[in-house]
């Protein structure tokens, strides 16, 4: 038993100098807010925690079975939530030291990469250059490691995986109006309130900080679970 607690902590001391050594390569800012937020997991209500574990459970199974995850946010414009979630999930992954999770997102239809948004993720620390310039802008986001192309477009687009992934739905328009996703192997509802409400109020960037900061927090419980439950998975193997 000794033999296979000291062989546990070796391997999880390693783990978790991995995850020190990707956290460093994000944005400094990006640090800072990750680094004030895994303190503040008391957060999140436990119904909230029982569906952020069912979508880690089904992480971590993928990972094990074929070193790769998808994850698919899909809200009803793909204009807000869902960038958020997709990309916080990467930034996560890139914190925690977690790799083959793979985000993407999308809408039921298409509008635009919201500049609210856009806006409170650059106030998180996120560099956000416009690439092309349309009704329906083409930007590139990087968090210091990860670069997204990042627009508008429903779930089932080219840049999207058509099979084997997990969908998560950000909001409860699209949860209500598509209770199947094709080509997801698995469906999560996970609804977020919707920031557009403020839009041109004077509460409008309090809020939508708060929208990125509430995804964040709960995307950064939702990896840190997957990263727990591989650790436990190595010691499992070594046994």
């Amino acid at each position: 038993m000794k033999k296979h607690l000291t062989v546990f902590l070796t391997a999880t001391s390693l783990f978790l100098v991995f995850v020190n050594a990707n956290a460093q390569k994000l944005d400094k800012n990006l640090i800072r807010y990750c680094q004030n937020l895994t303190t503040a997991m008391d957060e999140i209500s436990n119904e909230r925690k029982e569906t952020l574990r069912e979508i880690g459970d089904y992480l971590a199974s993928e990972l094990k079975n074929d070193n790769a995850a998808n994850l698919v946010i899909i809200c009803t414009h793909n204009s807000r939530r869902s960038h958020i979630a997709q990309l916080w999930v990467q930034t996560a992954a890139t914190y925690y030291g977690i790799k083959g999770i793979n985000t993407f997102s999308g809408g039921l239809e298409v509008t635009a990469f919201n500049p609210n948004a856009i806006a409170a993720l650059k106030r998180a620390g996120y560099s956000i250059s416009n690439v092309q310039v349309s009704d329906n802008p083409v930007y590139t986001v990087s968090d210091g490691v990860n670069k997204t192309i990042s627009y508008s477009k429903k779930y089932s687009d080219r840049q999207n995986p058509r099979e084997d992934f997990g969908a998560v739905m950000v909001c409860s328009e699209a949860d209500e109006s598509c209770p199947l996703v094709a080509g997801a192997s698995e469906r999560f509802s996970l609804p977020y309130e919707d920031p557009r409400y403020y839009d041109g109020t004077a509460s409008q960037d309090v809020k939508y900080d708060e929208t990125v900061r509430e995804i964040a927090l709960e995307m950064l419980f939702l990896v840190d679970y997957v990263k727990k439950k591989q650790i436990v998975q190595l010691e499992a193997v070594r046994q």
